[in-house]
């Protein structure tokens, strides 16, 4: 067997340890699920009809706030998601589960990879999740099969480049309550985008910032595909964010994991 087939049979065994681990003890993956489905009903019920009234088009056509705010809460999800890569990292780090993997013949990028790939996996049934309910309170996409797939391998890049930067944060933090708060900023920043109200309305400095963030381009992109607003250039750009990223996240797990196992 090559070194590549052992790399690639070591990572499966880490991803189906942490599946069950997620299975086992769910309360991180619900807690994760839940928090954007709560932020998708809650402006969708609590303030959807005073900001509905400041958007003079809807994208569908129609009056329901629910087909502009549902794509944004999406790309919500999956930065919700990236939270419980840090926190699983950080946790096997500061119990020693790393330096235990050390001593074994096992390929050492398989702990990084099976983590990874464990919480894109997470993130894409948190998503089905938030699909389901907005779908059950009233958003109309008109989207094609191709334009859905399209919206999923988004967001799939998203998760993954998300996932990488918080599997980095996890390995740098010296507690699991500091690995659980050094991601938040990435949950918080579509807000400061266009999830939930248009660019234009924002005061000129915000504006600026909103429209060059990384996420607000995303969430146009998502919006495109599924309720056939206009798309432009986002989409070129989302994916030239997400390749960054993920390169980012990765070469950084790289190096962080290496100066980990070296302790």
């Amino acid at each position: 067997m090559s070194t590549a087939s052992y790399a690639a049979r070591d990572s499966m065994t880490m991803l189906r340890r942490n599946l069950k681990h997620a299975l086992r003890y769910p309360s991180l993956t619900l807690m994760v699920a839940a928090m954007p489905v709560m932020m998708l009903l809650l402006f969708n019920y609590a303030f959807g009809n005073a900001l509905g009234d400041g958007i003079s088009t809807m994208p569908t056509g129609g009056d329901e706030y629910i087909d502009y705010v549902a794509p944004g809460i999406l790309l919500m999800a999956a930065t919700s998601g990236a939270l419980s890569a840090a926190i699983s990292v950080c946790t096997d780090k500061t119990e020693g589960i790393v330096n235990r993997f050390r001593t074994m013949s096992i390929s050492r990028s398989s702990f990084l990879t099976g983590h990874v790939v464990g919480s894109v996996i997470q993130t894409l049934v948190g998503l089905a999740l938030v699909v389901g309910v907005a779908l059950l309170v009233g958003f109309r996409p008109d989207a094609t099969p191709v334009e859905w797939l399209a919206a999923a391998g988004l967001l799939t890049l998203l998760a993954l480049a998300l996932t990488w930067l918080s599997v980095a944060m996890g390995l740098v933090a010296k507690s699991v309550e500091t690995a659980s708060n050094m991601p938040m900023p990435l949950t918080f920043l579509p807000f400061l985008g266009s999830a939930i109200v248009p660019t234009d309305s924002m005061p000129t400095g915000l504006r600026y910032f909103a429209e060059y963030q990384p996420f607000t381009p995303m969430i146009e992109t998502l919006r495109g595909l599924l309720v056939g607003t206009e798309i432009g250039d986002s989409a070129v750009i989302s994916l030239a964010w997400c390749a960054g990223l993920t390169l980012a996240g990765y070469l950084w797990s790289r190096k962080a994991f290496a100066r980990a196992t070296r302790r």
